[in-house]
C-alpha cells in the first residue's frame, strides 16, 4: 500500500544523507531497499521503521528523532 512520500525523504535531504549512510550506520540488518521503500511511502512494518529510526539517530547526534518525525502513518 502506498502512503505517498514520507517526511523521512525530506529529512534525509535536509540533513544531506543518502540511503547508504543509514545502511552503513545501522547496527541491525537494514538494506537499501527497505530505506528506499520507506522514503517512497510503501507501508513498512514497525520493525523496519524502527531499524530506519535507529540508523538515523546513529548517523547524527544533534536531534533524537521519533517515528512520528519520519512517517505519517502508524505501522501495525
Amino acid at each position: 500500500m502506498e502512503m505517498g512520500i514520507q517526511p523521512l525523504d525530506q529529512l534525509l535531504g535536509r540533513l544531506g544523507l543518502q540511503n547508504s549512510a543509514l545502511v552503513s550506520h545501522s547496527k541491525e540488518q537494514l538494506t537499501h531497499k527497505v530505506v528506499a521503500k520507506g522514503r517512497k511511502g510503501r507501508r513498512l512494518a514497525l520493525k523496519a521503521q524502527l531499524k530506519i529510526l535507529h540508523a538515523l539517530n546513529a548517523c547524527q547526534s544533534e536531534v533524537v528523532y521519533q517515528l512520528s518525525d519520519l512517517f505519517n502513518y502508524k505501522a501495525s
